[in-house]
């Protein structure tokens, strides 16, 4: 399991509550509904202040590794 740092997990509980009162608005500003898109943006933004956050996965290597198994 990943370890996240406080500050993205605050940032990404600000997420889900921002969603759940309509209020989280995603880049090309439609409302955001899906509790893992508002995950994903809570930690962008953590990512964006500097939290510590696991970086993203690559889609090629998660290919790649499925493919092998």
């Amino acid at each position: 399991m990943a370890k996240y740092s406080k500050d993205s997990q605050e940032m990404v509980k600000d997420a889900m509550h921002r969603m759940k009162k309509g209020k989280l608005q995603s880049s090309s500003g439609d409302k955001v509904t899906n509790p893992k898109q508002a995950v994903a943006i809570g930690l962008s933004e953590a990512r964006e202040k500097g939290a510590k956050v696991p970086s993203k996965k690559n889609k090629k290597d998660t290919k790649k590794k499925i493919k092998n198994d």
